[in-house]
């Protein structure tokens, strides 16, 4: 038992000392004499540089060349072991503006670092291989070659494709002369998908063939717009009903109209996004209160398609013919008064007792109404500051159970104003039981 322990003891010293020497060898390595902090050196080799600009150097006819251009650099960092070690080509990017280039030839170039500020420490050294590169800038050639289209899908059954349409033909292409030269045409593919049933419109990159219809290889050629817009137009048939917007008013209804159009429907052609909706035309506005008294009347309205579309029928106008199934006229004596809008500190007295009020409506409706659903309301809006006898304006109401009965011609009555609790005097030259306020003529 005692050999046993002294054995556990032994293997634990021997784990102590293996951790004492680690823990030493971390500390050498971290740390020099004096207790100073230990550096090392690493090169980051192969870091590729960023070119921006080249828009710019097209705009003065100018093209950065792949040979004996600069594409890499090499920056060595100083630092602690743990910190450096961890680096790597990606926590370091170079980039090299190129807008201010502004001739041909092979020329240098100064560069910019940007560090990552979550790798990289204050006290870290960082040394690039140059501050400068290399750029071998050559003369744009320039040509125009065609666009080309190229459609795929179908659109939906009842539609119709119009003619397609793109923002512009040709396109102006840059480059050395080996590779603008064998470009023939760039070409553009436009996908309305399956079953298409409104316009299709896209922005299209280029690509580009050969005389012999062989896809080349895009890299050295500089377009000088990016993409082309392909429009496709799709087109739908339909026959539109016409219609007119009837004005309704008490006593006259739509319901109680008869009326036909001719002709009744037009066909027209046009974007099927902007007819997805449409189903009838519009002819225009007719007040019911304009047939009173004319029996059927006849009315011509221009056909007005909706914008962009063609009418195929032909037909540019349409006549209504209209006129009420039963509309009669009547005359009522209204005996009940009212007034609307007068000032709290006003007081009125309606001296206007019975108004012949002409009505309107079908012959049951009319047949129905008494003169006790016939009400006279005088409206005094305009007479808040006054007092004494006036003849002012009325409208007439008919109750919910007279009936749908429309009233014609205007109306006034008689009212007398005074203060509040003050008896308006009598003027002895009116006698309201004598005089009576008729309608006036439309």
């Amino acid at each position: 038992m005692q050999n046993e322990n002294v054995k556990k003891r032994k293997i634990l010293y021997i784990l102590l000392a293996l951790l004492a020497a680690v823990c030493l060898w971390i500390y050498a390595d971290e740390f020099g004499n004096n207790g100073g902090h230990r550096n090392i050196e690493q090169t980051i080799t192969d870091i590729p540089i960023n070119y921006v600009g080249e828009s710019k150097l097209a705009d003065r006819g100018l093209m950065l060349l792949e040979e004996e251009t600069t594409r890499t650099l090499d920056v060595t960092v100083t630092g602690g072991r743990r910190q450096v070690c961890h680096l790597d080509r990606g926590d370091i990017a170079i980039y090299v503006d190129l807008s201010g280039v502004e001739k041909a030839g092979t020329q240098q170039v100064s560069c910019t670092f940007d560090y990552d500020d979550d790798k990289f420490t204050s006290d870290m050294t960082r040394k690039p291989s140059s501050n400068q590169v290399t750029v071998n800038i050559s003369e744009l050639n320039r040509r125009n070659v065609e666009i080309r289209c190229e459609l795929s899908g179908q659109v939906a059954d009842g539609f119709s494709a119009g003619q397609l349409r793109l923002s512009q033909d040709t396109l102006e292409i840059r480059g050395q002369a080996e590779d603008i030269d064998p470009v023939s045409y760039a070409k553009v593919v436009l996908n309305i998908g399956e079953g298409a049933e409104e316009t299709v419109s896209q922005e299209l990159t280029f690509q580009y063939y050969d005389e012999a219809d062989r896809l080349l290889d895009s890299k050295d050629i500089h377009p000088t717009v990016e993409t082309v817009q392909a429009t496709l137009p799709v087109f739908v048939t339909k026959e539109l009903k016409l219609v007119v917007d009837f004005q309704e008013s008490p006593g006259a209804r739509r319901s109680n109209l008869n009326y036909e159009i001719r002709p009744g429907t037009v066909v027209v052609s046009g974007d099927a996004a902007a007819l997805r909706d449409v189903e009838t035309v519009t002819l225009g506005q007719l007040d019911l209160l304009d047939l009173l008294g004319k029996g059927t009347t006849s009315h011509t309205y221009p056909i007005i398609i909706p914008a962009g579309c063609q009418n195929l029928s032909g037909v540019t106008r349409a006549t209504l013919e209209v006129g009420f199934k039963d509309m009669s006229e009547a005359e009522v004596t209204a005996q009940k008064f009212t007034y609307a809008n007068l000032p709290s500190d006003k007081h009125v007295e309606i001296l206007t007792q019975e108004l012949t009020v002409q009505v309107f409506g079908t012959a049951e409706d009319l047949k129905s109404l008494s003169p006790e659903q016939v009400t006279v309301v005088a409206d005094l809006t305009n007479y808040s500051a006054a007092s004494g006898t006036y003849t002012v304006p009325a409208t007439v109401e008919v109750s919910a159970g007279g009936g749908d009965i429309g009233v014609s011609g205007t109306y006034q009555v008689q009212v007398r104003i005074g203060e509040p609790n003050t008896p308006a005097p009598e003027d002895p030259a009116e006698d309201p039981e004598t005089e009576s306020v008729l309608p006036s003529e439309e």
